[in-house]
């Protein structure tokens, strides 16, 4: 399945909530993350621009391999989900594979539904709460992106394809000026 998405930096959720719910948006998700990062000793994986993940979110876990394919107006990314029945175990299987835990992050994440347009309002803690609420448009056309970004009142120079590395990296370079 290929990911299209866009982020949208330090945003007012309350906000994007009502807007979302104006349009007839569907709540599908409110609650905490936790996401491990996987790689081989040498970062092959992330060399390549590519990810392995795996994720908790509410009471579901699922493993992901994204594969980079552009950042040009928005990311695209190839993925592969599974659904994982026990995150010990497959956090066991990875190691096992040769791959060890390179970080790992949590966030409250709020998720709307409009038709096939997913909407992720997210704030990360503990080590990366300096990050400011942002928002993440997922849609399957660059300009439905573009669209629903223009609805929620903001430009299509708000709409990043940034990568959650490029977030952290934007954000860990204003605070240290």
């Amino acid at each position: 399945m290929k990911e299209i998405e866009v982020k949208i930096l330090e945003v007012d959720r309350r906000q994007i909530e009502r807007e979302l719910i104006h349009l007839g948006s569907k709540k599908v998700f409110d609650g905490r993350i936790e996401t491990f990062f996987f790689d081989f000793k040498n970062h092959g994986i992330m060399k390549a621009g590519n990810v392995v993940r795996l994720r908790r979110e509410g009471k579901k876990a699922r493993l992901t391999i994204k594969k980079f394919l552009s950042n040009k107006e928005v990311k695209k990314v190839e993925e592969v989900e599974v659904v994982v029945s026990d995150m010990q175990k497959m956090k066991r299987i990875l190691k096992f594979l040769g791959l060890s835990m390179t970080s790992n992050m949590v966030k409250h994440r709020v998720s709307y539904l409009l038709g096939a347009v997913h909407f992720d309002v997210d704030k990360y803690e503990r080590e990366l709460a300096y990050i400011p609420e942002f928002l993440e448009i997922e849609a399957e056309d660059t300009g439905v992106i573009h669209n629903y970004a223009g609805v929620l009142g903001f430009n299509v120079e708000d709409c990043l394809p940034w990568s959650t590395k490029e977030l952290i990296n934007y954000y860990s370079s204003k605070s240290s000026e």
